[in-house]
């Protein structure tokens, strides 16, 4: 009876082993069909950005000020979602729950910024079908801020979870995948504002 028992142990941990591979896995295929998109549309702005039919050069639409403190949001809030792993690491449900909040208000004023920013340049009569070169820097830019937003959601779920069910190896794990989410987010971005914004802007 006790080996039965201790059989059905080993089953136990060798199948929840199993399902971290998958999830891990998962998450990986994920994060990776993201470049691939991210990829494709950064290689669509390279190749459209000039083509404004007739209209202003991009670098004419951007403020590169208003741009950059956008970044320094999405740069801080990766810096504070760090130390809501820190606290994570020390069981501390109260810091987890406070720097998360600080994380999302840094992501959520960024995204604030950027809607800001897309409906200034279509009330200019700047929208996406004015040409190619705008298709491509709404593509690219909105497609970035459309994951920042999901990331948001994902977030409010995460910060309802911890402060109901504490910092468990569920909850932990959950909070890993979103972290490397939100750096790879964040990553996206420098790439983004030093391609479109810095480099346009020359």
């Amino acid at each position: 009876m006790a080996d039965a028992s201790t059989t059905l142990g080993h089953g136990e941990h060798s199948h929840h082993h199993n399902m971290d591979a998958v999830d891990v896995f998962g998450f990986w295929i994920y994060i990776l069909s993201d470049c691939l998109l991210f990829a494709t549309l950064f290689a669509g702005y390279a190749v459209l950005h000039n083509n404004t039919f007739g209209g202003p050069a991009l670098k004419e639409l951007f403020s590169l000020p208003y741009v950059l403190l956008e970044t320094m949001f999405l740069l801080a809030s990766s810096f504070t979602y760090g130390l809501a792993m820190i606290s994570m690491y020390r069981s501390n449900r109260q810091q987890v729950l406070g720097w998360l909040m600080i994380t999302f208000l840094f992501g959520l004023s960024f995204v604030v910024m950027e809607v800001n920013e897309f409906v200034k340049l279509y009330m200019e009569g700047h929208s996406w079908h004015s040409s190619a070169a705008m298709t491509s820097f709404f593509s690219l830019v909105g497609t970035h801020g459309l994951h920042v937003s999901m990331g948001l959601v994902w977030m409010a779920i995460m910060m309802f979870q911890v402060a109901k069910y504490k910092v468990n190896p569920v909850m932990s794990r959950r909070l890993t995948y979103l972290g490397l989410f939100w750096h790879f987010l964040d990553i996206v971005w420098i790439f983004l504002f030093t391609i479109v914004y810095l480099m346009g802007a020359i």
